[in-house]
């Protein structure tokens, strides 16, 4: 009996001392792993921390507890460490606790209790390693780590723990050789961990993390199939436009992006504050992206070094004649401007300024605000053109980027009715059951045919006339008639409201152009007669002169000026079938009755070009951008030209011609259509972009005269006949609500509902 008890005591012994030893040796591996991390060795097999209490399940044998130690110090050390006060407590596995995933955990306080009765992780006689190595600590050092920012560490050094085997419970996923925890008959797989942050790998090797690496910088690179580094600038640059200067300077601090190098943001400084000599100093050290390295300030392809310096010294000399000194803007002029043979013209306009008597002089001669106005920024503006993008964005670069993408979605819309800018925050899309396709009013009673229809710019007022001498104006919110313009001799041939709405000019047949108001009705100018029928009239933009063309050879076209009633005469000789104007003032296009489109300068009278057709013109109409032309010919095709480059750049087909004169017009919301009569009775209506033919209406017979859309509502577009009729074309809804209205105003005019 004594002999047993000797025996068992010497096994306790035994078992005690053997299990400090492999605490101790664990510890020893802790600390070279530093602070609880998972070393691998070159074949890919984890070492681990002791984090596990081995508890044995004899009855007889006493709870070992080992305390983990992050330093190679004795463990004994950490009870009188303040390091260690708070180390963690050593942490007992239970089988039937589910493991779920490894949790980041900075604070050294954390606490794990084990439960009653779980299975040890040792047993005697047989060295075994934890069953999942699940979890990683690191005590807190107060700093906090980026997710990403282990994986461009350097891989630590790899050992091999002694005396450790892997244990039965250790499964080794064929994938990436991440051991496989076994918990309550479920599993999990573990992937590699660093400073606390869980990363994939790919084999365990240093190769492959290394690939990881690269390729993640690669994809960081770009954002999206986006260049990383633009984008960020653009975002840089719209925060500052809003006035967001410290959500910028974050951005550009985080992402160490810079919206502009120092020598570009210098120069940029040089000109808005007026250092010119270091504006043409940084200047003169600027490349071309072909060149070699320069000072940092690339110029784009195609810009002209001395044209930039004209600009920069001509600012100088306007500056130095605010100030009165004339004697060195003379100076400037002479050795500075003068020797760059930039543009003799312009050194015979600047000389000029010289003779100026008042700075207000100066500023009305040269058009220009002065020092402290916008002229800086301006001619910064025109000197960004000349720098390359890359270095200096161009000014709003990201706003112009979202108009374009807002326009590209309405060009593509087939049937755009909406007229508010689409919304960033989802495609744009208009229903087909909004176009107007429905005809929502008749007006009649107007005696015969009817040739011109059209809408106030406002877009609260419609007018028509036609073969009867009386032309009417009616109220476009309730199709209630305001006006009976009578008085001609004869039928009206067109009509066209004044830009502030409150002049309409009729064009008579019986060769007179009467002015009326449109508020009452008055007439209050009749002009001279003309040999043949007046044909078609341009405004201009301040309502007070107009320029009225004629079918008589001898005097075509004509400016009358409604304050002194002075005339003068163009000098041209041919007819004007129609005549349009830009609304920009630049443009006046007349066509004749043969086959050719006559382009004028609208300022100096001039003509600019002629174009020969292959068909006869009828109609003309200028884009609201000043930018298109629109013409309707007899043989049922229209053309879209392009004013700048002289080409044709749409076609239109569908509709017939004729003898008679049908017009065509663009509209809808945007000016996103085209739409013209026909000879057939029809409407059609093209898009504009893609010249598809979205609409056919059945409108009138025998013909549809003309027709015209609401500038201010896309909703609503009127055309007129041979009928007598016209009519207000809307959609269902937009119908419904306009026929309540027109019939509770009940004007004795007659409508009909369809």
């Amino acid at each position: 009996m004594t002999a047993d008890v000797v025996t068992k005591t010497t096994t306790v012994i035994a078992l005690m001392i053997s299990l400090k030893l492999i605490n101790i040796g664990m510890s020893h591996s802790t600390a070279a792993g530093n602070r609880g991390e998972a070393v691998l060795d070159s074949s890919g097999e984890p070492s681990h921390p002791n984090l596990h209490d081995t508890t044995s399940s004899d009855p007889d044998t006493p709870h070992l507890l080992s305390n983990p130690s992050n330093t190679t110090a004795s463990a004994h050390s950490s009870a009188v460490s303040p390091a260690n006060a708070n180390a963690p407590q050593l942490h007992r596995r239970n089988r039937n606790q589910t493991q779920t995933g490894i949790a980041n955990i900075d604070s050294s306080a954390a606490r794990f209790e084990g439960l009653p009765g779980q299975v040890p992780a040792r047993i005697l006689g047989r060295r075994q390693r934890s069953p999942a190595p699940d979890r990683r600590f690191e005590p807190s050092t107060g700093r906090s780590y980026t997710p990403d920012e282990h994986l461009i560490a350097e891989p630590r050094a790899k050992r091999r723990r002694g005396n450790v085997t892997m244990g039965g419970s250790d499964i080794l996923d064929p994938h990436n050789g991440a051991p496989l925890g076994i918990s309550n008959g479920s599993s999990e797989v573990f992937s590699g961990v660093t400073n606390g942050n869980k990363t994939a790998l790919n084999g365990s090797s240093a190769r492959d993390k290394t690939t990881s690496v690269i390729r993640r910088n690669e994809q960081s690179s770009k954002y999206f199939g986006h260049d990383r580094e633009e984008v960020t600038r653009l975002l840089i640059q719209a925060l500052s436009d809003m006035g967001y200067r410290t959500a910028a300077d974050n951005v550009s601090q985080e992402s160490g992006y810079e919206l502009e190098s120092p020598t570009v943001a210098g120069f940029r400084s040089a000109v808005l504050t007026g250092s010119w000599p270091v504006a043409e100093e940084l200047l003169a050290g600027a490349s071309l992206e072909t060149e070699g390295p320069g000072n940092g300030l690339v110029l784009a392809p195609g810009a002209d070094p001395n044209a930039m310096r004209f600009w920069l010294r001509q600012q100088k000399f306007l500056e130095l004649l605010e100030q009165k000194d004339t004697s060195k803007a003379l100076i400037v002029l002479r050795s500075e401007l003068t020797p760059l043979s930039h543009d003799t013209g312009k050194l015979h306009f600047l000389s000029g300024l010289l003779m100026c008597r008042s700075v207000e002089d100066l500023m009305a001669k040269a058009e220009w605000d002065g020092a402290n106005g916008q002229s800086r920024k301006l001619l910064l503006s025109e000197l960004s053109k000349c720098i390359s993008p890359s270095v200096m964005l161009p000014e709003n670069r990201l706003a112009v980027l979202l108009e374009q993408v807002k326009q590209s979605q309405i060009d593509t819309c087939l049937y755009h009715t909406e007229a508010l800018s689409p919304s960033l925050y989802s495609d744009h899309f208009c229903d087909r059951r909004n176009f107007p396709t429905e005809v929502a009013l008749e007006l009649s009673n107007m005696a015969d045919e009817i040739w011109q229809v059209q809408f106030s710019h406002d877009g609260t007022k419609m007018a028509a006339c036609g073969s009867s001498p009386e032309v009417m104006i009616w109220d476009t919110r309730t199709f209630k008639v305001l006006e009976s313009l009578d008085g001609h001799d004869g039928g009206v041939g067109n009509i066209v409201f004044s830009p502030d709405d409150s002049l309409i000019l009729c064009c008579s047949r019986d060769g007179h152009a009467r002015l009326w108001t449109t508020n009452d009705g008055t007439l209050i100018r009749k002009f001279p007669k003309f040999e043949e029928p007046v044909s078609g009239c341009v405004w201009a933009q301040d309502s007070r002169s107009l320029v009225v063309g004629t079918l008589d050879p001898n005097y075509s076209l004509r400016t009358l000026n409604l304050d002194t009633s002075e005339q003068y005469e163009w000098g041209v000789k041919h007819r004007v079938q129609d005549l349009c104007g830009s609304p920009d003032g630049r443009w006046l296009v007349a066509v004749d009755n043969q086959q050719t489109i006559h382009v004028y300068n609208a300022v100096t009278r001039e003509l600019e070009f002629d174009m020969e057709l292959k068909a006869r013109p009828t109609s003309v109409n200028i884009s609201q951008d000043s930018r298109h032309l629109l013409v309707n010919k007899c043989d049922g095709e229209a053309q879209l030209i392009d004013l700048l480059t002289r080409n044709s750049v749409q076609k239109f087909f569908g509709h017939t011609g004729g003898d008679y004169l049908i017009r065509c017009s663009f509209g809808g919301a945007n000016e996103s259509f085209v739409l013209s009569g026909s000879e057939d009775g029809n409407i059609v209506i093209w898009h504009k972009n893609t010249g598809a033919a979205v609409e056919r209406l059945h409108g009138h017979h025998p013909r549809c005269n003309a027709v015209a859309w609401n500038p201010t509502d896309s909703y609503m577009l009127a055309s007129a006949g041979d009928d007598g009729r016209i009519k207000i074309w809307s959609n269902k809804t937009v119908s419904v609500e306009l026929r309540a209205r027109h019939n509770q105003a009940g004007n004795g005019w007659t409508a009909e509902e369809r």
